[in-house]
This record gives C-alpha cells, structure tokens and sequence, in this order.
C-alpha cells in the first residue's frame, strides 16, 4: 500500500492498513547503521583466519569478487524496497512479485529458517562467552534466566517503540566499530607487506568456497529493510541508507583482511576462532586481545538488539494475510508497534537457545537465505515489467542486467551446497507448502477471508 493509498484511505473514513498505524520514523542515518549494525556480527572477528585457511594471501581477491557479488543482490532489494511499503522486508517483497504462496515460502526460509533460529545461535554464544567469565551461566537455572532475560528485555524495548530499538542499535553499532576500527589503524603501522604477495589464481573450487563464506559474512544487511511501513521517504532513504551500509562493509571488510594478513602472515590461517584478537594482541598485548574479545559480546548483543527490530515484522505480515493467526497482527494501542509479533518472536528464539536442539537447522538456514536472495532478483525483474512505479522509485542501473547477474551470482553460491542441504531445504518446503493449503482450506470453512495462490 502507497503512501497516498493510506491518506486516501484515512480521508474517506476507511479503516486503516495495519501497516498505516505504524510510525515512519526511520531516516536513513538509522536505518543505514541498522543495515551495518546487521551484518557486523561475531562472524566478522572469526572471518579472516577462515577465509585464509581457503586461500591465503589470495583472500583479498576473494573479498573484491565477492563484494561485487552482494552488491547485485542488495540493489535488486533496494529496487524493490524503494516503491513497496509493507512491512516485512524480503518476505514481503517476494509476495508483491510471486504471489502469497511464495511469500509464505520466502517467509518460512527468511523467518524461522534463518532469523529465528540464528538469534537463538547468537543468544547462546553471548552465553558462552559471558559463562567464561562467570561460570555459573554455563547452564542450569541462571543460564535460563540470563537468556530470558536478554530476550525479554530486547522484546520490551522494541514494544516501547521502533524508535527506542533503533537507538539501541545505533548505539551497539558504534560500540562495535571501535575494536575493528583500532585493530584497522594500528594494524597498518605492525604490516609486513610482502605477506600480501600471492602467485596465481586460486583454484574454483576453492575461490568458490572461500566466496560462499564471503557471501555470508554479509547476510543480515538486509534485515533492516524489515520495518518498511516505518521508513521515512522509503523513495529516498532505502538507496541512499543500503547503498552507503554496502559500501562501509566492503571497505571494513578489506581492511580487515588486508591488516590481518599482513601483521600475522602464515600465521593467520591457523588463527580460526579469534584472529583480530590475535593481531590485536600482537600489536599491544593483552589488554588489546581483552578489548577485542569484549568487541566480539558487543557485536553480537548489537545483532540480535537490530534483529529483534527485524524480525517480528515478518511475523507481521503474515499474519495479515491470514497466513498466521490474526493476534500476529495487533498493533499496541499506545505505542503502535506490532507487540504480539515481537514478543512471539523472542519467545521462540528464547525457547531455541533453552533447548540447544536447534544445531541442525543451521546449515538449512545457510541454503533458506540464498533461496530468498534468488527469488529477490527474480522479483526485482518482474516488477520492473509489471508493475509501475511511484515518482522518485530507485531503478537499478543497466535495465535488468543486475537483476540477471545477481541471479546468477547466488544460483552459483547454491551450486556449491552438499545433498544434505538441498535434501533438509526440499522437505521443510514440502511440509510449508503442506501447511499453506490447510491454512487456506481451514480459512474457507470458516467463512474468513481466503488466501488465494497468486
């Protein structure tokens, strides 16, 4: 629903778009460090030794191809979330293009599949680091409580207000620069720069699994697209706030590369659980490896406080197109932000960090997100002929050329997936779809409004 659709709307008496009560209070200085905020998580202190470990030296080459690669997908989001306003996110963006049916689809992969199920895998890290400090927090009944208490306290900031969880999130964002920005500077003058040097191409083997991890370390961005009923001047502020966070990972991303193998060298390869932590504490001591280390458990509070921004929207928008039951849908009459889904949110990621049972869906959430990044580019080049445009909408440059490219970026990234993956993605479809088709028939029955299948 448009902008003027919604006034329209309220001028003739007309009940109001769930998404027509929300606040648009999100410019793009917030949204833009949201995005960053989203994909700095704790991956990004263990990213370099892994991608060294793939390729050495050459890893740089790597991050340049990659950085490329995101790019496509991210402006493919950027088009679409220029003109459409819904809550929601991908999800969302994919229904405008497909139908409810893939929207359910993409909503399935994106919410529970990788959202849902990586806060839990964040909570419970920032756990494990905090139990290293206090052990009683390994587990039992203070483990439970603490991870209620860090999902709980999150869920009643975000039902205070999107814009009381947009300060948190600025806030962590900045808190969580400062260690990569010193390990960055200082870095530079401890540098041997012939560990730079590298003869040769990598093979495609390993250039293509080196750039599957790349790929990921900038999941999330996307994310901060989910509050889209809540973005001021989506028109402007979703190429102008995405393209400037795409552009600071890239750079952050290098230089971290280039900083780390240049002051540990071989050395890095083997650094695959806190290597800045390393370089740091080459540089000076512990007390540097200590304020990394704590980098990290700010990295990741920072990620989940932006995610539980994200995430609920999604539960949201399904919920009002019937997918979901209607209480997904109450906006909170003081506050007006989509309380029920944010607490329903925080509930499972709670109740999935508790159980540690969750491991196993990990590598599904992997393959589920790039499954929604392809049906994006997909869509970005379907509404393009489709659908047209408000005045001002961001148009990807070089008519559906980014849309074909990054499509066939992320069609190559799956290609590198194992029989498990796919075998775990084709049975959790089946049982979504399963689930789609009863919903529909039970809406029906009831006489309720019907979900068609686009």
């Amino acid at each position: 629903m448009t902008t003027q659709e919604i006034v329209a709307q309220a001028q003739e008496g007309a009940p109001l778009h769930a998404d027509a009560k929300l606040k648009r209070v999100i410019g793009p200085w917030g949204l833009g460090a949201n995005a960053v905020n989203l994909s700095v998580g704790a991956g990004i202190f263990v990213l370099p030794g892994v991608v060294a470990a793939i390729l050495g030296p050459a890893a740089i080459l790597a991050y340049l191809i990659c950085g490329l690669t995101v790019a496509l997908v991210l402006t493919c989001y950027i088009e679409i979330g220029s003109f459409v306003h819904r809550s929601g996110g991908g999800v969302a963006y994919v229904e405008e293009a497909f139908g409810p049916l893939m929207g359910f689809l993409a909503w399935v992969m994106y919410s529970v599949g990788f959202e849902v199920v990586a806060d839990a895998a964040l909570g419970t890290i920032l756990l494990n680091s905090a139990a290293a400090l206090a052990p009683a927090l390994a587990n039992g009944a203070p483990r439970i409580l603490a991870l209620f208490v860090l999902f709980g306290g999150l869920a009643a900031v975000n039902v205070a207000g999107v814009r009381q969880g947009m300060r948190i999130a600025v806030a962590t964002t900045v808190a969580k620069l400062v260690p990569l920005l010193l390990a960055v500077v200082a870095g530079i003058f401890f540098m041997h720069w012939r560990e730079l040097q590298w003869i040769g191409w990598p093979a495609g083997a390993k250039l293509g699994e080196a750039s599957l991890i790349l790929f990921f370390a900038f999941q999330g961005i996307e994310e901060a697209l989910a509050p889209s009923a809540e973005i001021r001047d989506p028109a402007r502020t979703v190429p102008r706030a995405m393209f400037g966070a795409t552009g600071t990972l890239i750079v952050l991303y290098l230089a971290l590369q280039v900083v780390s193998q240049g002051v540990l060298g071989r050395e890095l390869a083997h650094q695959s659980t806190a290597p800045l932590a390393a370089v740091v504490g080459r540089i000076v001591g512990v007390a540097g490896r200590t304020l990394v280390l704590i980098g990290v458990a700010v990295s990741v509070f920072g990620t989940l406080a932006g995610s539980m921004v994200a995430a609920p929207r999604a539960f949201f928008l399904a919920a009002e197109d019937g997918m979901l039951p209607a209480a997904l849908a109450k906006v909170h009459p003081q506050f007006r932000t989509p309380y029920v889904a944010i607490l329903t949110a925080a509930a499972l990621m709670f109740l999935l960090a508790v159980s540690g049972g969750f491991k196993h869906l990990a590598v599904l959430s992997s393959v589920s997100i790039l499954c929604v990044y392809l049906a994006i580019c997909l869509g970005a080049l379907k509404l393009r002929y489709t659908r047209k445009p408000e005045s001002g909408a961001f148009r990807a440059p070089g008519g559906p050329l980014v849309g074909i490219l990054g499509s066939l970026v992320v069609l190559w990234l799956l290609s590198h997936s194992t029989k498990v993956e796919v075998t775990a993605l084709s049975g959790t479809l089946a049982i979504a779809i399963a689930y789609f088709f009863a919903r529909r028939w039970y809406l029906r029955r009831k006489g309720q409004r019907s979900i068609e299948v686009g």
